[in-house]
């Protein structure tokens, strides 16, 4: 069995995940998170605040966290806040997307009652990451997995050598702790360890903006809409958040996360400004989409950029998540290609394993077929997620011709319906 053992550094969402999905199939596998393992009494804590960032859970990542057990607990938990709808406009013009099932109710031959009762479908889940991270904690110490299941918390990495690939890594923890693994998986992150030790190189870019997010209350309720409005400045995503109190409750569907980018010099311009002026700043900037903002809470930023790492794999190592890549986040699609990232290396790995009469794990054969599943699809989504952002954002965006050619473009997509349901289908990611 040691000759299958996999070391996952990184305890995150992605790490996490992964680490239950080889457990699950009665793979050793040790997973090393570098923070200090949390209480009961420490998670409820955290639980008790409200967090302005969410993460915007695909269909195809809520069906991983059901595959590891983690999605029944936060369903359990109510707090997540679902979307059925998904609202793209922008506001110098005439373009905007709609996605979802409100209109098909009225399309073509369903007018039957029982698809205008019908109730719409889920695009996704809107969740805060320490309910997520949460769940999988609980998972992570469940009887059905400890067997195979080692967690190493609150110590970092300081030294991993590569022992050859029959081998593979010999790994040194800040205690003194060595581990050998035939198999090292980058799960630490944008500023990857791993990836750094390696020697694998990284293509960056500065997009020069920064992203201020924090937690708003509205006038309007959000009606389990995902919104994300084009600005000249940059993109202002308001995203539903799960109501928490019981005032919130009597009332919901009143509170959103903002994640709105903005040249850098003027984000850190605003956030020297009082919370009222940023409040009043937003809800203008945003039309008064959901009318005035009553609270803002949990204001933040952080500087924005896209990279990826120029390979995903070297012999006996492996990257997955933000260690081998990170997206613009107007899309929201970050975890969600990492999520993407572990539902294919567990695949690959168990069947080449199988394949193989149980005797061959982690493979220079099987780690690269991951990256060929998984580099051009992220390098695509990438790619795409910088060119919206350049063809909405910046003065070039702003020519008269630019503008003539997104409206219109805009426009054209939103009528087709067809190709709208495409969308909406690539975006839930199933």
């Amino acid at each position: 069995m040691k000759n299958n053992h996999t070391l996952i550094i990184g305890g995150g969402i992605v790490g996490a995940t992964l680490a239950l999905k080889l457990a699950q199939a009665q793979m050793p596998v040790t997973i090393i998170d570098a923070r200090p393992e949390r209480s009961e009494a420490d998670w409820q804590q955290v639980l008790g605040k409200r967090d302005a960032r969410v993460y915007a859970l695909s269909l195809a990542s809520i069906g991983l966290l059901k595959d590891v057990g983690a999605w029944q607990k936060i369903a359990a938990s109510e707090r997540k806040a679902d979307y059925t709808q998904m609202q793209v406009w922008q506001l110098n013009g005439r373009g905007e997307l709609l996605f979802g099932d409100s209109d098909d109710a009225n399309n073509g031959n369903d007018s039957s009652n029982s698809n205008q009762n019908a109730e719409p479908k889920m695009l996704g889940s809107m969740v805060e990451p320490a309910v997520i991270e949460y769940a999988l904690w609980q998972r992570l110490s469940a009887s059905d997995v400890s067997q195979y299941l080692t967690v190493i918390d609150g110590h970092k990495v300081v030294d991993m050598d590569w022992l050859g690939s029959a081998q593979g890594y010999r790994v040194t923890l800040d205690d003194g702790t060595v581990i050998d693994a035939r198999l090292l998986v980058g799960a630490d992150g944008r500023g990857s360890f791993v990836r750094k030790q390696a020697a694998i190189e990284l293509d960056v870019l500065d997009y020069n903006q920064t992203a201020i997010c924090c937690a708003i209350q509205t006038e309007k309720p959000h009606q389990a809409t995902a919104r994300q409005a084009m600005l000249p400045t940059g993109t202002l995503a308001l995203l539903p958040l799960a109501d928490i109190t019981d005032e919130d409750k009597i009332n919901p569907q009143h509170w959103q996360s903002i994640v709105w980018t903005l040249p850098r010099n003027q984000a850190l311009a605003l956030l020297e400004e009082t919370p009222r002026y940023i409040a009043d700043k937003l809800a203008a900037a945003s039309h008064y989409e959901l009318g005035a903002i009553r609270e803002i809470e949990s204001i933040a930023s952080f500087p924005l950029a896209a990279q990826q790492a120029k390979s995903y794999v070297a012999d006996n190592l492996v990257l997955i998540g933000d260690a081998a890549h990170g997206v613009h986040p107007l899309a929201g699609q970050g975890l969600n290609l990492g999520m993407l990232d572990v539902k294919v290396l567990s695949e690959q790995l168990s069947h080449d394993y199988a394949r193989s009469g149980n005797k061959l794990w982690g493979t220079n054969q099987t780690l690269r077929s991951y990256e060929r599943l998984r580099r051009p699809h992220n390098s695509l989504m990438m790619h795409s997620f910088s060119a919206l952002n350049w063809l909405f954002a910046g003065s070039l965006a702003q020519m008269r011709p630019i503008q003539q050619l997104r409206n219109e473009g805009m426009y054209r997509v939103s009528k087709i319906k067809p190709l709208m349901r495409l969308f909406a289908k690539q975006a839930s990611g199933v």
